[in-house]
């Protein structure tokens, strides 16, 4: 039997910048224009006030672990030989919030306010995706 790769994330026109981004191996996240907040995932209208206007804002890729899970039963047949792996949201540090699985952490080890680094990896057949990884000391 054979196991099928990762799936591949889908793009959409508003999201289109984010991935060009990536595949520069930058982050970048929509910044509103009428009150500056920033904002992933991309949205066509500004959560807090409301505005249509946007430009995309480079991020620094460091921020720490705000929550995480450890999943002991893979959601797909491709992360079957890395179970049991970390899921994790991390908060950036100018505030933005994203969900990433950890590379190569031990599940034992991860701890709330732990430091990430962002990693670019490639996905066959897509680019590159954006990953973290826990800072060593």
């Amino acid at each position: 039997m054979s196991i099928p790769g990762r799936p591949k994330p889908v793009v959409t026109v508003l999201g289109e910048p984010f991935w060009a981004a990536c595949n520069e191996r930058r982050l970048v996240v929509q910044r509103c224009l009428g009150c500056q907040q920033l904002r992933h995932y991309p949205q066509e209208r500004c959560p807090l006030c409301y505005a249509a206007e946007y430009d995309w804002a480079p991020l620094s890729g460091r921020g720490e672990v705000y929550s995480y899970t450890v999943s002991h039963r893979p959601f797909h047949p491709a992360w079957q030989e890395h179970a049991p792996y970390v899921v994790a949201t991390i908060e950036l540090e100018e505030g933005v919030r994203m969900v990433s699985d950890l590379i190569g952490a031990d599940p034992d080890s991860i701890e709330i306010g732990q430091g990430v680094e962002i990693t670019f990896e490639a996905l066959d057949d897509f680019g590159l995706i954006p990953r973290f990884r826990v800072v060593k000391d």
